[in-house]
């Protein structure tokens, strides 16, 4: 597995303004030695997880989309969570982050035993906890669709990631050397991330402003404000520019490397397999394998979630589109133009065979006739616009 990231325990990456975690020494080779330790099975056990989950079902009606018996996620490491469109990853997210309640979540009839939902981040359990709470906790998270606020600048944006703001006591906010020594951290803190995340001359434009790609760049700055432990990013490579990718990955790195445990969903599996220090499947709201990415990649059950029975999907790896595959492709792009033909040659005969005739005021479109009234109608449309 390829990657640029470094391996010492030496300063962190150019432009990084995060401090190191007090405590943290980070070592990409000894975490990586830790890893190859662990078991390739759904729900293995971690060295040292930062966040554990166990029984998390969410149901809508009848559909079961999130059924997880148990899962942990590395403390200082990169894991990808990756698999198919519909495989409950979102969902996920929004379940330990309190954006959603689990199905399986404590009642006041209820509240443990085995089948009731709990998950424990940093040691302290968080099921049925807020949104808002489990952001001060430590634990953040970003969005597949940007939540920018649109009409705010982009420093005012950042100012709202901030905790411990001056207006949440009243006492502080009242006394004026209080506050002001507090709102200029904050206002320090939050040009820091900006010109690390080269956004800072945007500071003053209106989020709605940004690209798709800025936009993803605010959202992560943004969560960084409060500090966080474990940072949890929803596809943030979706609709991003070519020229922002490396930028971002570059970024995803040095969390990690200031001591940030990152898990993220992905569907690009090129980007998987270069950053992640470990992989974690979802297929049909269940964990079906977990390891590195090179061995998840090879997985018949991860190839199986994925391909299923048409094999047009790459996993990051070319050789996946083998003789026999491209062969089978070759074969169905055959079938579906003979229907497409076979549907053309219906239809022209249920309007008499009128198909492809000149009729009156509509010339067949490769005469030069139907040519010379196109350009008349374009020189027609560009004079009226001329005169409005």
């Amino acid at each position: 597995m390829s990657d640029t990231s470094s391996t010492t325990n030496g300063p962190a990456p150019s432009g990084s303004t995060l401090p190191r975690r007090e405590g943290y020494d980070y070592d990409r080779s000894v975490l990586r030695s830790k890893l190859t330790t662990v078991e390739r099975t759904p729900g293995s056990a971690k060295p040292d997880p930062i966040l554990t989950v166990d029984n998390v079902v969410r149901r809508f009606g009848g559909m079961t989309a999130v059924d997880v018996g148990h899962v942990e996620v590395q403390r200082g490491a990169i894991t990808a969570l990756i698999g198919p469109n519909g495989a409950g990853k979102t969902t996920f997210f929004n379940l330990l982050t309190g954006f959603d309640k689990a199905s399986s979540a404590p009642t006041a009839f209820k509240r443990g035993g085995p089948g009731v939902a709990k998950w424990v981040f940093e040691g302290r359990a968080m099921g049925n906890v807020g949104a808002a709470k489990v952001a001060r906790s430590g634990m953040v998270r970003t969005f597949q669709l940007t939540k920018a606020l649109s009409r705010l600048t982009v420093m005012q944006n950042m100012l709202l990631g901030a905790k411990d703001q001056p207006g949440e006591n009243f006492f502080v906010a009242i006394v004026a050397p209080l506050w002001r020594k507090r709102e200029r951290e904050i206002e320090a803190k939050a040009e820091d991330l900006l010109a690390r995340f080269k956004l800072l001359e945007k500071k003053d434009d209106f989020a709605g402003s940004l690209s798709g790609g800025q936009r993803k760049l605010l959202e992560m700055a943004r969560a960084l404000m409060s500090d966080p432990a474990m940072i949890m990013l929803d596809e943030p490579m979706a609709g991003v520019n070519p020229a922002l990718t490396q930028s971002l990955l570059g970024h995803i790195q040095s969390l990690r490397d200031d001591g940030t445990t990152v898990l993220f969903v992905e569907h690009d599996m090129h980007m998987v397999r270069h950053i992640s220090d470990w992989v974690i499947v979802m297929a049909e709201g269940r964990i079906v394998a977990e390891g590195p990415a090179d061995t998840v990649m090879d997985d018949q059950a991860v190839i199986d979630a994925y391909l299923g029975a048409h094999h047009d999907t790459d996993l990051g790896d070319d050789s996946l589109l083998d003789d026999a595959t491209l062969e089978q492709l070759e074969e169905e792009v055959a079938r579906e133009d003979a229907a497409r033909a076979a549907e053309a040659t219906s239809a022209s005969s249920s309007t008499g065979g009128v198909a492809g005739r000149d009729l009156p005021g509509h010339p067949d479109p490769s005469t030069p006739q139907a040519t010379n009234a196109a350009d008349d109608q374009l020189s027609d449309g560009r004079q009226s616009g001329d005169k409005r």
